[in-house]
């Protein structure tokens, strides 16, 4: 009698075969995610400003209170310059929360002085608006290096030098504008007081006659 192990072999063979063929078949089936998540556009208030300056750097505030330096954060701080008005505003986040720990204006009254003791550090003072209220603040920036420390310190007080030019160059303006316009009222009295009417050209007209 004649075994029936071969054939039971292949017919075994076989079955993994079109097991497999099955296995790696593509259904075609879709499956929806259990949650749809919307994109958001997340806007950060610095589209319309190029940064001249990216820096990473640690923030202190002097807190008046206590006398003494406090940690304000550790993060990026940039100098952004607006696209359409130029001016210059100091904007520092905390790494990974992205808080704001500094957010003012570079004006012509910005200067920037060395920390006494450690050339990676400079102070400074500035109306700072980080806390969504305007507050006299004393900083003080310190960097991983000397030449960032540099870098920063030099733009600062290369922006803060045009900011003083041009309000200077508006000063003078102003000043001109009014002067011109002082002269014009002065001539235009000078010409109204020695310039006779035409109704007391008349009268006298008639009193020689």
């Amino acid at each position: 009698m004649a075994s029936n192990e071969p054939e039971k072999s292949v017919r075994e063979e076989e079955g993994t075969a079109a097991a497999a063929a099955g296995e790696e078949e593509d259904t075609g089936a879709e499956f929806a995610p259990i949650v749809r998540l919307e994109e958001v556009a997340v806007t950060t208030g610095e589209e319309d400003e190029d940064a001249l300056i990216d820096l990473k750097a640690k923030l202190y505030r002097y807190d008046k209170d206590g006398n003494q330096w406090k940690e304000r954060g550790t993060g990026t701080v940039k100098l952004l310059k607006h696209k359409e008005t130029g001016k210059v505003r100091l904007v520092m986040r905390q790494n990974k929360t992205l808080k704001i720990c500094a957010n003012h204006l570079v004006t012509a009254a910005t200067k920037m002085q060395e920390h006494v003791g450690n050339e990676k550090s400079c102070v400074w003072h500035a109306t700072d608006f980080s806390d969504g209220e305007l507050k006299d603040e004393m900083f003080c920036i310190r960097f991983a290096s000397i030449e960032n420390c540099k870098t920063f310190k030099e733009k600062v007080e290369e922006i803060a030098e045009s900011v003083r030019r041009s309000d200077a160059t508006e000063e003078n303006k102003e000043a001109s504008d009014t002067a011109g316009l002082l002269d014009q009222l002065t001539v235009s009295e000078t010409t109204t007081v020695a310039t006779p009417s035409k109704e007391a050209e008349s009268k006298g007209d008639t009193s020689s006659a």
